[in-house]
């Protein structure tokens, strides 16, 4: 398991052409011709009794699916394996970026900045005692209401109680059995018919 855990996390793009016989930078016709003759060699149909073909076989298969992707194997090539994972998690264009932001240049240019700024610790500072505490956070200004939820249950209640003091009873029922028809005569007249 640390084995196969150490190629795939490999940098150095050689574990694939070593696994089809061939030469980093080999073209496309002879990685073509390389999986074929391997292939034939190391199908379970011609090794019925030997799981270790069978392994060999898929590591085949991986092999030559990722070097005749033209993309994965430029991946491949400038980054090895890691490359491949990075692709896979976060999209194949993003990998030239991930490796410029990861390299030790861009971590300690960014560490330098965050230092002579001192930004780091003004955004934590800033968000803890604001937002987190509380303690720091701006009051509003003398005069001004401060801005409260109420609940939709309470001011429902309180829409309720604010009509009936007015004299205006809210409707809060549906009739029951009965049927309204409406008929338009006109531009503008209307007449309703109710049965009972």
């Amino acid at each position: 398991m640390a084995e196969q855990r150490q190629r795939a996390l490999s940098t150095s793009g050689e574990a694939l052409y070593e696994i089809l016989a061939l030469e980093k930078g080999a073209t496309h016709d002879e990685i073509k011709k390389s999986y074929r003759k391997l292939a034939l060699k190391y199908h379970p149909d011609k090794n019925p009794d030997n799981p270790e073909a069978a392994e060999k076989f898929k590591e085949i298969n991986n092999a030559h699916a990722t070097l005749t992707d033209v993309s994965k194997r430029n991946i491949y090539d400038k980054y090895g394996s890691l490359g491949l994972y990075v692709a896979e998690q976060f999209g194949e264009e993003n990998v030239d970026t991930y490796f410029m932001l990861s390299s030790w240049w861009a971590k300690g240019l960014f560490a330098v900045c965050g230092l002579l700024t001192g930004c780091y610790l003004c955004c934590c500072l800033c968000c803890c005692f604001n937002c987190c505490c509380g303690k720091c956070k701006p009051k509003a200004p003398e005069g001004e209401q401060q801005e409260f939820c109420v609940s939709p249950e309470d001011l429902e209640e309180q829409i309720k109680n604010d009509m009936e003091r007015d004299g205006e009873t809210p409707i809060t029922l549906q009739p029951t059995k009965v049927t309204e028809k409406t008929q338009l005569i006109g531009d503008s007249h209307r007449s309703y018919h109710t049965e009972s």
